[in-house]
């Protein structure tokens, strides 16, 4: 970090550019894994979500902080001492880089998805598609896991109340991880040159945990920046509000994320207390 604090327009740029590298990588691997099956299994695209949250926190950290998620950005300002007045141009940033990311990945995957749709029997913007949307914004249960259904025969294995309690509780684990990583009294935290990895290690567990189950967002502009780009490419409704409803779209990809942040960052520095931001 330097010395100075940088300007509000450097940090907004930072954020920008960091949440744009991590979902090119994140969501890119989505895009692959459902369009051409290059990868097998949930824990290879968790590794290259991964990745890019460690790549983008190298290459921004001086710049912003890196939050590059609301969640981790409330978490800060409630519990980290971040201004307030940062907060609302942060979220801006995330949700800015977010969508342009997932603008950028469609017009690469345009031919690709719309081959994939075709040989499958989708339609976009029908109820089916929900499996190619899920390359976008998420829902619960994961669509593109067979067990699943792709839709709504599998809505019995996921209620809403699962979907919450998974997205609460690996945001709150994330942000802790963070808080925990970041902290320079923390005895038990790695070089800060280590950090971004250790973040990075932390979001690969977890996605490869509940995944599966909610697509595990963790980030509200993660999910509503790229949901923005689907709605407007010709999934519509299935974009948002989604087949489950606004109120649980909203609930489980905005609400829990943003609650899960609180709650990771307050256990933290308020319980464990190994925090000193």
């Amino acid at each position: 970090m330097n010395e100075r604090e940088p300007s509000l327009l450097t940090s907004f740029l930072g954020e920008a550019a960091g949440t744009f590298i991590l979902i090119f990588f994140g969501l890119g691997a989505v895009h692959a894994a459902v369009t051409t099956g290059t990868y097998s299994g949930v824990l290879q695209v968790a590794a290259l979500w991964g990745i890019g949250v460690a790549l983008a926190v190298y290459a921004v950290g001086s710049l912003s902080g890196a939050h590059l998620n609301p969640a981790i950005t409330l978490a800060f300002t409630l519990w980290g001492g971040f201004p307030r007045s940062r907060v609302l141009p942060y979220f801006v940033a995330q949700f800015a880089g977010a969508a342009l990311s997932a603008l950028a990945l469609h017009v690469i995957f345009d031919g690709t998805i719309a081959t994939f749709e075709e040989k499958s029997g989708i339609i976009r913007g029908h109820a089916e598609s929900v499996v190619t949307a899920a390359m976008y914004g998420e829902y619960f249960p994961n669509p593109t896991v067979p067990i699943h259904g792709g839709g709504e025969g599998g809505y019995r294995n996921l209620g809403l109340f699962q979907a919450f309690l998974a997205e609460i509780l690996g945001t709150a684990m994330l942000t802790a991880s963070v808080f925990a990583l970041t902290d320079k009294k923390n005895a038990g935290a790695p070089q800060s040159n280590l950090a971004p990895l250790c973040i990075g290690l932390a979001v690969a567990g977890i996605i490869s945990v509940i995944g599966p189950m909610t697509q595990s967002c963790l980030n509200p502009a993660r999910d509503f920046g790229p949901r923005l780009v689907a709605y407007l490419s010709g999934w519509g409704e299935v974009a948002f509000p989604g087949p489950r409803g606004a109120s649980a779209t909203l609930l489980v990809y905005l609400v829990a994320p943003l609650s899960g942040g609180v709650l990771g960052g307050w256990l933290q520095t308020r319980v464990l207390k190994t925090n000193s931001l």
